[in-house]
């Protein structure tokens, strides 16, 4: 996920919405027990209505069509071609580009599970808290990804299945002959336990925060799992780290990182072509009949969308990254006001494209970035944790 700096705007607009006023609505001033859901988001109230349902679907549509041509040329960049040479995936197995050994692309791999882990304990989760414990009781809801459709706590377990993919070399949950623990458990029995025990309480913790996790920000839950996500952190960085570089052997590692893009990095991006593509196939479906229906079957895809893209964020780096291709996917929080403001605009395909190389410094492409993805699909898609119903 990309995490945007701006704050959040609430809704002012028209295109046939319910006005809110955010003097009106401001609940940072409330004393709420910790662990309520007494906090009305203005968000809500947004209605799709029979002024605004072209409008609504035709931005969705181009959103996705937007989203599932980013996660194509991803999974090429990665599978075929990648700047005009050979695919990323041969450059990373054969120690090409910045990485010179086989024991820097494991590392690059360890590196990947841990800025995730501590992505998912301080920002995801943290950011809500600590907004939560300040009084700022609207803000922290709005800090919270994928509160619109209640699936925070999916996203987020999904993200330490991410590293649990990583390390066993695999997507179902066991254990690869040539993977990270494997190799690790022939050498040193009690830091395979402590790495597999850490991202098991990771996982298990997430899933045991009151849901949605929008409504429950003040749980006592939260903090379990944000102790766990740290502890996560903790024996990748200091006893993970140190254990590769210390046991750096080429010939095993070459076959770990072999096995990794294999059997986890090409399957997971092939799954979300594929899903992407079915979300985008639904959703042009929603804007060519529009109905209840049509937007219950769109939003389930969302769903099962957001499940490889989720499980991929522990190898957030290549071309996800060089290419801006994140940020275009997943940027976070929204821009609501923005995403209005293209609608209004009746040139939405012109305002959420962007053209020639990225730069993440580039303030104009990061606007273009925060009125699409994942996240601006979620928005129009979902009211109150379910599907939007016309």
């Amino acid at each position: 996920m990309k995490k945007n700096v701006f704050l959040i705007s609430l809704l002012t607009l028209s295109l046939g919405f319910a006005a809110c006023n955010k003097d009106e609505n401001n609940n940072s001033s409330k004393s709420i027990p910790e662990g309520t859901s007494e906090v009305e988001i203005n968000e809500n109230n947004v209605d799709v209505t029979e002024q605004n349902i072209n409008t609504w679907t035709q931005y969705a549509t181009a959103v996705a069509n937007l989203l599932a041509k980013d996660a194509s040329d991803l999974n090429q960049a990665w599978s075929v071609s990648y700047n005009g040479g050979e695919a990323y995936a041969e450059t990373f197995k054969n120690f090409g580009g910045e990485y010179q050994s086989a024991a820097a692309c494991v590392q690059q791999i360890v590196d990947g599970c841990i800025d995730i882990a501590g992505e998912v304990g301080t920002a995801k989760i943290g950011e809500p808290r600590d907004l939560w414990e300040a009084g700022k009781y609207t803000e922290a809801v709005y800090a919270v990804e994928s509160w619109y459709s209640w699936h925070s706590i999916d996203d987020y377990s999904n993200n330490i299945i991410s590293i649990r993919n990583a390390f066993n070399g695999t997507r179902n949950n066991q254990e690869a002959t040539h993977s990270l623990a494997n190799f690790t458990k022939s050498k040193n029995a009690t830091l395979y336990a402590s790495v597999k025990g850490k991202i098991e309480a990771a996982y298990n913790s997430i899933k045991g925060m009151s849901a949605p996790f929008r409504s429950h920000i003040g749980s006592p839950s939260v903090l379990v799992a944000q102790e766990a996500c740290a502890a996560l952190v903790d024996v990748l960085e200091k006893d993970l780290t140190s254990f590769v570089s210390q046991n750096a052997n080429d010939d095993e590692m070459d076959e770990i990182v072999r096995t990794y893009v294999d059997q986890v990095v090409l399957p997971t991006y092939t799954d979300l072509v594929s899903k992407t593509a079915a979300l985008r196939q639904a959703i042009v479906a929603l804007s060519n009949n529009p109905s209840s229906n049509a937007f219950r079957n769109a939003a389930n895809l969302w769903i099962e969308a957001r499940e490889p893209w989720e499980t991929s964020e522990a190898f957030l780096f290549g071309p996800v990254a060089d290419l801006g291709l994140d940020p275009n996917m997943d940027s976070w929080p929204l821009d609501v006001d923005a995403i209005k403001g293209v609608m209004e605009s009746g040139k939405i395909e012109e305002l959420i494209k962007w053209e020639g190389e990225y730069d993440e410094d580039n303030e104009d492409i990061e606007a273009v970035q925060n009125v699409r993805g994942f996240h601006t699909l979620e928005f129009l898609l979902f009211k109150d944790g379910k599907a939007r119903t016309y």
